[in-house]
């Protein structure tokens, strides 16, 4: 259970330095992150699956491309649902997705 706490932590710390990088994402503040890293997670495990099973020779095809765009949808559909956490336009989901990944990962390598 620790372990879970740490994680969310560390992914709405990741979601606030994505938002002061890319210019199309906004938070409001770490309640804002808080929820939007949760809300993140549950869209990516359940929709998020789902396309990218049923996407799955588009995501081979295109080398992996495909599957930016998929996480830049999810990252999009979070903030329709999360109020206090916007991402405006297409671009900046996927590339926030991206650095999303990649700043959550380097977190979670420093302290876990």
């Amino acid at each position: 259970m620790r372990h879970w706490l740490i994680h969310w932590l560390l992914s709405a710390v990741a979601l606030l330095i994505v938002a002061n990088v890319v210019p199309g994402i906004q938070v409001d503040g770490l309640g804002s992150a808080f929820i939007a890293a949760i809300v993140i997670g549950l869209v990516s495990a359940t929709v998020g699956l789902v396309l990218k099973i049923m996407l799955l020779p588009f995501i081979i095809v295109t080398l992996g491309l495909v599957y930016f765009l998929i996480n830049g949808l999810m990252l999009k559909l979070a903030s329709a649902l999360v109020p206090g956490f916007r991402v405006n336009g297409i671009m900046a989901a996927t590339i926030g997705a991206i650095l999303l990944t990649i700043v959550d990962y380097f977190l979670n390598q420093l302290v876990l």
